[in-house]
């Protein structure tokens, strides 16, 4: 049997630890491995317990979550998956975070069935994205941020014609599976061109390319 999936839950209301510490541990495959109340206390930790998955609040007092997801993944090696946990999707700390290099992403009103879903997911190495939210975020938040650096970086990467492609369709939401049914091509084939993507916008996952196609104007929010 595999060891299960570890998280630590980081978040200054205890009422919000103890909710999702009961759900996640209704899994037998979850474990919830330590909790913090800030995020100054995140690093240390990581370090010790080395989790697999970090849900923790996008609004704390002495170091939020866009600075403790900024610190995590610049300082510890082999850093945890990031999952943001907010109250509301269009939060400009949300965007913050996202930028910072967070997989995604949670709502505190979602439903047990999908915070166990979404630390899954985050955990297998996949981004939670949820397109409308992104695009709102973007078009509120990413507009002042879409300068001539952020385009000019998009036309350094030389993305192929049906790199395009995939990259628009990724910013829409699509999983590998839905692109490759939409382009009519293997999922191999879009999983290899996901990497280049990825490997030419010099960033580690979907969500950063996401948000890479948004402030560079190469997508639109509308």
């Amino acid at each position: 049997m595999p060891p299960p999936l570890t998280v630590l839950l980081v978040d200054d209301e205890p009422l919000v630890r103890a909710g999702l510490r009961a759900v996640l541990e209704t899994q037998p495959d979850i474990e919830v491995v330590g909790e913090a109340t800030d995020g100054a206390a995140v690093i240390p930790l990581v370090r010790r317990l080395r989790p697999d998955v970090v849900a923790i609040d996008v609004r704390m007092p002495l170091m939020d979550g866009i600075e403790a997801t900024r610190a995590v993944l610049r300082t510890v090696p082999d850093p945890p998956r990031i999952v943001v946990v907010t109250t509301f999707e269009n939060d400009e700390y949300v965007y913050g975070a996202l930028r910072a290099g967070a997989h995604g992403f949670l709502l505190k009103r979602a439903r047990p069935a999908e915070i166990v879903h979404a630390v899954r997911l985050v955990a297998e190495g996949d981004s939670l994205l949820f397109p409308a939210a992104v695009r709102q975020l973007a078009a509120a938040y990413g507009h002042d941020r879409g300068d001539s650096a952020a385009r000019a970086a998009m036309e350094r990467a030389a993305l192929t014609e049906r790199e395009g492609e995939v990259l628009r369709l990724m910013a829409r939401g699509l999983s590998n599976a839905e692109i490759a049914a939409r382009l009519i091509v293997g999922s191999e084939t879009v999983k290899s061109h996901v990497s280049s993507v990825l490997a030419k916008l010099g960033v580690r996952d979907r969500t950063q390319a996401v948000i890479a196609a948004y402030e560079s104007g190469f997508v639109s929010p509308g």
